[in-house]
């Protein structure tokens, strides 16, 4: 029998996005747990890119004709097809209620941010290489383009991660995304009774006692709200610091914020939630904050 996982937040519509890779398989999973556990509709999104102008322009380079460029990318839709009914089929044996999309055109993250604009989703959740995929969520990433671009939260799962919500870790630097995060690191916490562990780092521009002042103020919320919290202010770069804490609290989920749509630069050049997601063993959870 299945361990039952707690409902963390209202969860109507929840988007995954798959390409059948072994990366995308802890999404999944964490879609159809968070879906039981939340009675969510889930809507599993299969990106498919073709660029048949450079396609046919490089075909000389591949020995590929125009015609069986576009044979192939048609075998490429009937397996995504497959796959998408595959799982499909697999959510109603668990009874699961699971839409499928197929989308094709443009650049995969244009793809899911349009899926999304459709769907209105209170989560959108990703899937992740493993450890040694940092360079992957670096320019030009489809994942750092779709949490830098988009409104919506974003969980991304490691391929061989499970979620839970035992223990909790947030990070923040006092800004108004990390103040979203830490609400919604409470708002989780109340929830599910998970164990709580707050982060801020005091590192360059934030120094140690403006740390403690940013921990402190979360602690003080928490207690309010009857939720202990252990409060922690490591030195060091944020990145590294929430790494090894993760790591020493046996983390299950990371909590953390990013800005607005304007915020992209800041994903886009190496942000510390981007290096965070590329080195969690755990998956982290995304909220986006105002500007």
């Amino acid at each position: 029998m299945m361990p039952t996982l707690p409902c963390p937040f209202p969860l109507e519509k929840i988007l995954v996005c798959t390409d059948d890779s072994p990366a995308s398989l802890g999404a999944v999973q964490a879609a159809f747990d968070l879906a039981r556990a939340c009675r969510s509709r889930i809507f599993l999104l299969y990106t498919l890119e073709f660029s048949p102008y450079y396609e046919y322009s490089q075909h000389d380079a591949l020995g590929m004709t125009p015609a069986l460029s576009q044979e192939f990318f048609k075998l490429r839709e009937r397996a995504a097809r497959e796959h998408l009914e595959n799982r499909q089929r697999e959510a109603a044996q668990q009874g699961l209620e699971l839409d499928i999309r197929l989308q094709t055109g443009g650049p995969v993250y244009a793809e899911i941010l349009a899926a999304a604009a459709d769907i209105q989703p209170q989560l959108i959740i990703m899937g992740r290489k493993g450890r040694s995929g940092l360079e992957r969520l670096l320019v030009g990433s489809v994942t750092a383009r779709v949490i830098g671009h988009s409104s919506y939260q974003v969980l991304v799962v490691p391929r061989k991660a499970v979620l839970s919500f035992q223990k909790l870790l947030v990070a923040s630097d006092g800004s108004p995304a990390g103040q979203a995060a830490c609400e919604t690191a409470l708002g989780i916490a109340q929830r599910t009774g998970g164990q709580l562990t707050a982060v801020t780092a005091g590192y360059g521009e934030l120094d140690p006692k403006q740390a403690k002042v940013i921990v402190r103020g979360f602690a003080a919320a928490a207690k309010r709200q009857d939720v202990p919290v252990i409060a922690l202010t490591p030195g060091g770069r944020p990145e590294e610091a929430i790494i090894q804490v993760a790591a020493a609290k046996h983390a299950d989920l990371i909590i953390m914020g990013s800005y607005g749509r304007t915020g992209f630069k800041r994903l886009f050049m190496g942000s510390v939630a981007e290096r965070v997601i590329g080195l969690a063993a755990c998956p982290v959870l995304v909220v986006k904050g105002a500007e």
